[in-house]
């Protein structure tokens, strides 16, 4: 009693530990590694695919019992009712009838089995490759929706910056205009300037909440689970500019063209199988029974004609009780009442020769040897399609670098022709259009530049998905 009051109190414990940190609703911080470490544990198709290779192992278990040794037992009651009678008055069989029976088989010789294993290999493998290809397909996504996060964030937060920026021009011509230094026109510019920039913003704001959902999905985390990403899309930036890693076009480890491959040798083990099935198959068998029954069993001795002979038998040997008994007529009497027992036991061996079908074998055959033909051109077509994609993604992969390397000259030639406008518009030199100007080409090269961070880390996950890599 003392222990399931334990029990019962660690239970209540974690339970209120539970509620109580998921109240809390504090966020988790998350990592590309964390979350890919996440995602490939909790998603649901990695959860399913795992399963699917339990399943091909019992299947597999499933076909090895066939090749074990078959154990029946029977056994069976039987009560007469109304016996069948040999001649009038003459009934034949037992009352009761009791048989148990058991009997066994190996197979000694079994092709279709042997087939059907190295089929399941096959399936085994192919259930691996699946689940290998949702690996590496959920693990592409993953990082694209990490990215797609990272760069709606760093846009929002150079959108702000920029309405902040803008707010502040706002501000100063305002002073100015109050001080008639500009024109009222001016400061109409600045703050409808200030306020186009607000729809961008909410719809970024809402972008990044559609992004988290996904990646949500992806991890397999509740909808109420709040998490935050650690670092910046612009720390990826050092990596790139320094990265100088060649891009190979392998396209070897390529999950559809490993799932195809994998199809191909199925094929030609289901051909293999259809050919076993004109193979004998041979078996050792065995049986044991025992039965009985408390059938009456007549004297076949006295209906015979035992009593004349047991006379002569009795006289000639001078036993006068022997020769008086034999010599009498006597009426054959039924043996006593009670159950007889037999237990036959056999042992041999079985063959099994198809011979005729119908036909139905070779059509099949011919069936598979038409689906390999139909795999094998699907083949060549999807392998071309596939050193497509890898060489796309090479290419995206490369412009997307090199067009960070330009961006990066941009945001500073911007910063410093906004730094610029910002002196000479202070001191008159150049008019709010100008200024705008100005300001919202240093916005767009900061966009720019976070949109080629993406582009690249984007290419580079789609690179490793076509190359069949989850890293």
């Amino acid at each position: 009693m003392r222990i399931r009051r334990t029990v019962l109190m660690v239970a209540l414990s974690a339970i209120i530990s539970g509620n109580l940190s998921a109240q809390s609703g504090e966020p988790i911080v998350l990592d590309l590694a964390k979350s890919l470490e996440i995602a490939l544990s909790e998603n649901p198709t990695i959860k399913v695919a795992d399963l699917e290779i339990e399943r091909q192992d019992w299947v597999r278990k499933e076909t090895i019992g066939n090749l074990l040794p078959s154990v029946t037992a029977t056994g069976s009651y039987q009560r007469s009712i109304v016996k069948q009678e040999m001649a009038k008055g003459l009934s034949f069989g037992a009352d009761n009838t009791f048989t148990a029976n058991g009997s066994l088989t190996l197979p000694l010789f079994a092709p279709t089995v042997y087939k059907t294993l190295q089929m399941n290999r096959t399936q085994m493998e192919s259930a691996v490759e699946a689940a290998r290809a949702s690996k590496v397909s959920l693990a592409a996504e993953v990082k694209k929706a990490y990215y797609n996060i990272l760069l709606a964030e760093q846009s929002l937060e150079v959108l702000r910056s920029s309405e902040a920026s803008i707010a502040r021009t706002v501000e100063n011509t305002r002073t100015m205009f109050d001080q008639g230094l500009v024109s009222e026109y001016d400061l109409l510019s600045a703050e409808v300037q200030l306020s186009n920039l607000k729809p961008t913003i909410m719809q970024t704001e809402q972008s990044i909440a559609t992004a988290k959902m996904m990646f949500r999905m992806y991890l397999g985390l509740p909808a109420e689970q709040e998490f935050v990403l650690s670092g910046e899309l612009n720390d990826y930036a050092g990596q790139i500019m320094e990265s100088a890693d060649a891009l190979h076009a392998d396209v070897s480890e390529n999950t559809d063209l490993r799932n195809l491959e994998i199809q191909m040798q199925l094929l030609h083990d289901q051909l293999e199988l259809y050919q076993s099935q004109r193979l004998p198959t041979i078996a050792a068998t065995g049986s044991a029974m025992i039965t009985g029954n408390d059938m009456e069993r007549p004297d076949f001795s006295a209906m015979m004609g035992g009593g004349t002979s047991g006379g002569t038998t009795g006289g000639t040997t001078g036993g006068t009780t022997g020769g008086a008994t034999g010599g009498a007529t006597t009426t054959p009497t039924p043996a006593k009442n009670s159950f007889w027992w037999q237990h036959p036991i056999s042992a041999g061996v079985s063959i099994s020769i198809p011979l005729f079908s119908g036909l139905r074998n070779q059509r099949r055959v011919q069936q598979a040897r038409n689906s390999i033909d139909q795999l094998s051109l699907q083949r060549d077509y999807l392998e071309r399609s596939v050193n497509l994609q890898m060489q796309n993604a090479i290419n995206t992969t490369l412009t997307a670098r090199e067009s960070l390397l330009a961006t990066d000259t941009t945001v500073r030639q911007a910063e410093k022709a906004y730094s610029i406008a910002q002196t000479s518009y202070a001191a008159g030199g150049i008019t709010i259009l100008e200024l705008n100007q100005s300001e919202l080409s240093l916005t767009q090269a900061r966009l720019n530049y976070s949109q080629a961070i993406y582009d690249y880390l984007s290419a580079l996950a789609e690179y490793n998905r076509v190359a069949g890599r989850t890293e």
